[in-house]
């Protein structure tokens, strides 16, 4: 057990570092102040989660009645945010992933690290997502473990600490996480910035690769989509030649994002990217459906800019898009406005249509070797996922309960 005084001075250090504003800073501290008073007044000294629930129901008036009510506000569910936040660092000594921020501030040193860590993934022949990826994880833990010490003093004990702000991600999620990690103190160790003994303190993530069922759209709700587009304005244009790239040629997000007129062949009729994610070149046919939008938004849809990608934004500063901005947003906006329902469980993200056209080529006969080919997977393994998302596939693999099963002699 830790006392209430003490575990609150060092949530206060820890939000502190992940750069949470002094307003928010205020509203905690002020929250503390008479969740401390409410121990002292019951004589405890010693932090304990049910305490801490009897101040917030106490608080809000009867917080757990208004709760099976459904009349509970949004500052009395922050209250009960406050006495989770305090039990959850307690008991893993980190502020979970319900409750991160971004940590992108490092020291020159750790900077330094960082960077020779990524030219030691690219001397490794790593794909360029795959530096960038393992990049981003690294400064996540440089940065946790910067106030608690340096490399030269990294311990399990940390690394478990670290692990701990895993909570909350998906099991994939925290697989690639976790060999980040690993790849990070690889290096690290290769280095002499620690000894082996952390390498050995990463905990294993059960792999879950190609468990997941892809989602993917009804072919009609994809129509139903592109036809609620209104191409009679610029960023309809813009829209409805993004999905249909993705729709009709497979494109990932991120290589629509940084496609450029150079790409384009039109007297070929083809366009040619260099894969994000692979660092390979794709060429595939550039259908007419897909030329018309494209030519449709280049000639009376985008603004006039000297930026060498097709895809721009369409509010001042006219930029290309980053490859941190997502263009789900885009996709569900038209969703919404066609109506097509959008179930909780289901991805709703540009990949979920490249998800749709592997599966529908499948369906239709198409070798999955050059489903890959189209896809620009580097193998076919990776495309054979897509087995599970058609029901019309599934149900040829299905026994007939009616015949007879055969004998099989050994």
């Amino acid at each position: 057990m830790v006392a209430v005084s003490e575990l609150v001075s060092g949530l206060d250090a820890e939000l502190v570092r992940l750069g949470y504003k002094d307003s928010t800073m205020k509203w905690y501290r002020g929250n503390w102040g008479r969740l401390e008073r409410f121990f002292v007044s019951r004589g405890e000294q010693e932090f304990s989660l049910e305490t801490a629930m009897a101040w917030v129901d106490e608080s809000c008036g009867g917080f757990f009645m208004k709760e099976q009510a459904g009349t509970l506000k949004e500052t009395e569910v922050y209250l009960f945010r406050v006495a989770q936040m305090l039990d959850d660092f307690s008991v893993h000594g980190a502020v979970l992933r319900r409750y991160s921020r971004t940590v992108s501030k490092l020291s020159a040193g750790d900077a330094d690290v960082v960077a020779r860590f990524q030219q030691w993934l690219q001397a490794r022949g790593c794909a360029v997502s795959t530096v960038r990826a393992y990049a981003t994880v690294a400064v996540e833990f440089c940065g946790f473990i910067g106030t608690r010490g340096a490399l030269a003093s990294l311990d399990g004990m940390l690394v478990d600490a670290f692990v701990a702000t895993l909570a909350g991600y998906q099991a994939k999620t925290v697989e690639h996480k976790l060999c980040a990690v690993r790849s990070f103190l690889r290096f690290a160790q290769g280095a002499g910035l620690v000894g082996s003994a952390v390498l050995e303190a990463v905990p294993a993530a059960k792999s879950v690769k190609g468990a997941r069922v892809p989602s993917v759209w009804d072919p009609g709700d994809v129509r139903k989509i592109l036809e609620a587009i209104d191409r009679d304005n610029p960023c309809g244009k813009r829209d409805y030649a993004i999905i249909l790239l993705i729709t009709r040629l497979g494109l990932r997000g991120i290589d629509v994002k940084r496609l450029e007129f150079k790409d384009l062949d039109w007297p070929g009729n083809s366009i040619s990217v260099v894969q994000a994610k692979t660092g390979r070149r794709v060429t595939l046919p550039l259908l007419k459906d897909v030329g018309w939008a494209l030519i449709a938004y280049i000639r009376s849809g985008r603004p006039i800019t000297d930026c060498p990608q097709v895809f721009v934004r369409h509010t001042a500063p006219i930029v290309p898009f980053s490859d941190q901005d997502h263009l789900y947003q885009i996709l569900i906006k038209h969703a919404r406005v066609a109506h097509v329902p959008l179930g909780e469980k289901q991805r709703h993200g540009m990949h979920s249509l490249r998800h749709t056209l592997a599966t529908r080529l499948l369906e239709e006969g198409t070798p999955i070797e050059a489903i890959a080919e189209i896809l620009g997977h580097q193998s076919v393994a990776s495309t054979g996922v897509y087995l599970k998302s058609s029901l019309k596939l599934l149900t040829q693999c299905a026994l007939d309960p009616d015949v007879p099963v055969r004998a099989v002699t050994p």
